[in-house]
């Protein structure tokens, strides 16, 4: 009998840097990855030793670089402005960084950032988690087949409540702290990633207006937007628009995507992710996640039967199951790495310049 070798799979000793609501969803999904958390950092020590235990960590550090030092791969969940300084010093270290969202307050870093990963040679990705649901998958592959004829038109929305009043506050709410956009950056961007990402089409030019419903914030000036609404022309020709806020009342995290091509339209909402809607000149349907009858990229990330309801934790496992993939060499298809994080930034950019100058904005490729 012939002798099989098995190649087993790197070990994911991970190092997550900060411990807040992030860090406890990165530690879950390291966990059902097969990784470990090999140690973690906080704002303070303290912090970090009252949540070891939800983290599942081996070990409590006192400052990111001896996390870092401990770990193969580092899971940055800080404060947006200390992105970039953690994530250049994983990988200047060798390691392999999942950085969350916005990857940098700043094209130009996020560039820098971008350039510093492919030039170390290290798997470098962002949680753009939202791209693995399996019904936006089937949305993709739709799309893609052509089965919804020429994309003509996108509209949609992502929704959020939770600053809603005056005494909701945050540090994101901060420029210095979450960057200059505030609800784009946030949300806006997974949008507008989701977006990109199934139609297989890029924005090219924005018209946007920002808004700040609440002006002050448990006492002080509020410079950041709350609501955006946005115009974008595609490379393809498409058109579209979409609102973003994070202080619509009821709405929790209700991210909305409808694609309409010239022979159908599909519908997402991620509230309701068991379901992609389908729109026809005769008829309509509801399609379930079920995997017995989805196309096979969906289908994978379908991990229980039809019925037994996915959400946003089993995305985030998904995103992290593909980072181990790809650092054991696999290239998982549609994996969100640093260059959609520039992607992002740059986006941003042009959004707040188009509301500047209260006229459309180019956006850079």
């Amino acid at each position: 009998m012939a002798h099989v070798t098995i190649t087993p799979p790197t070990l994911y000793r991970a190092a997550v840097i900060g411990t807040g609501f992030m860090g406890r969803v990165h530690a879950r999904a390291i966990a059902a990855a097969g990784g470990s958390v090999a140690g973690i950092a906080g704002s303070t020590p303290d912090k970090a030793r009252e949540a070891a235990a939800d983290l599942r960590a081996a070990a409590v550090f006192e400052d990111p670089d001896a996390a870092i030092a401990a770990a193969d791969v580092v899971h940055v969940c800080v404060p947006n402005h200390l992105h970039a300084p953690i994530a250049l010093a994983a990988i200047a270290a060798g390691k392999h960084v999942v950085c969350e969202k916005p990857l940098a307050t700043d094209a130009a870093t996020a560039l820098a950032m971008t350039e510093a990963a492919a030039a170390a040679g290290v798997v470098a990705t962002v949680p753009f988690v939202y791209r693995f649901h399996p019904m936006v998958r089937e949305a993709r592959a739709r799309v893609a087949s052509g089965r919804i004829g020429r994309v003509t038109l996108a509209h949609g929305s992502y929704l959020q409540d939770w600053l809603l009043r005056p005494d909701d506050d945050n540090w994101r709410v901060d420029a210095d702290k979450g960057g200059a956009l505030r609800a784009f950056g946030d949300i806006g961007s997974h949008w507008c990633d989701l977006l990109e990402f199934v139609t297989g089409d890029r924005i090219t030019a924005v018209n946007a207006q920002l808004a700040t419903a609440n002006r002050e914030r448990s006492g002080r000036e509020v410079s950041t937007e709350d609501i955006v609404t946005l115009q974008f022309a595609t490379a393809a020709g498409a058109v579209g628009s979409t609102v973003i806020s994070q202080v619509s009342a009821g709405r929790k995290n209700r991210l909305l995507l409808e694609v309409s091509g010239t022979e159908s339209t599909l519908a997402f909402d991620q509230e309701r992710p068991e379901t992609l809607w389908v729109g026809g000149r005769d008829q309509n349907a509801v399609l379930m996640r079920d995997p017995d009858h989805l196309h096979p990229d969906a289908a994978r990330l379908a991990r229980v039967p039809a019925g037994h309801a996915q959400g946003y934790q089993d995305c985030f496992d998904a995103f992290v199951a593909d980072t181990r993939a790809a650092i054991d060499g696999e290239a998982p298809d549609g994996l969100p790495a640093f260059a959609d994080g520039l992607r992002a930034a740059r986006l941003a950019e042009a959004v707040a310049a188009s509301a500047r100058t209260r006229d459309w904005a180019e956006v850079p490729r």
